[in-house]
């Protein structure tokens, strides 16, 4: 007789993708980012409108991702983000 799988109502953590390293990793470690009248701008709450980015909470992946330009290809914005309240948020 085949047992029935104890199901567990725990919900895995969503993997995301860093913008800056390109690794993944889950939801939880990493800091959505969304671009506000063009700049970007930390969502700590992971609550504001719109199309967010990921990127691990570390100055040197925020680095990578501004000399890869990922940011506005990430978000799909034309031209360049203000990321100053970024670095500030991670410093």
């Amino acid at each position: 007789m085949a047992r029935r799988q104890e199901r567990s109502h725990l919900r895995p953590d969503p993997v995301r993708t860093c913008v800056g390293c390109r690794t993944r990793g889950a939801a939880t470690g990493l800091l959505r980012v969304v671009a506000v009248d063009g700049t970007l701008v930390p969502d700590t709450r992971r609550r504001l409108p719109g199309r967010g980015a990921w990127l691990h909470p570390d100055p040197e992946c925020l680095r990578a991702a501004e000399r890869r330009r990922a940011f506005p290809r990430a978000l799909r914005t034309q031209g360049t983000l203000d990321t100053a309240a970024v670095h500030i948020h991670l410093a």
